[in-house]
């Protein structure tokens, strides 16, 4: 069975954050979204390798501790 597409909604409540910085990690971070019509669609499991892979952190913030 196919993993389902998420919404730009979906995906902020999956990690937590706003629909407004969703968008703005589209923009500035390459977030893993793809474009269907006017509409971004998102599989959590290429967003969450992403966050893991260190996607959405903050420039000069420190990594997870050894």
């Amino acid at each position: 069975m196919s993993e389902p597409w998420l919404s730009a909604d979906d995906i902020a409540n999956h990690l937590g954050v706003t629909k407004d910085t969703v968008y703005a990690w589209i923009s500035d971070k390459a977030m893993p979204a793809h474009k269907v019509g006017r509409l971004w669609k998102f599989q959590a499991s290429e967003v969450d390798a992403w966050v893991r892979g260190g996607g959405a952190a903050v420039a000069g913030e420190a990594g997870p501790p050894d």
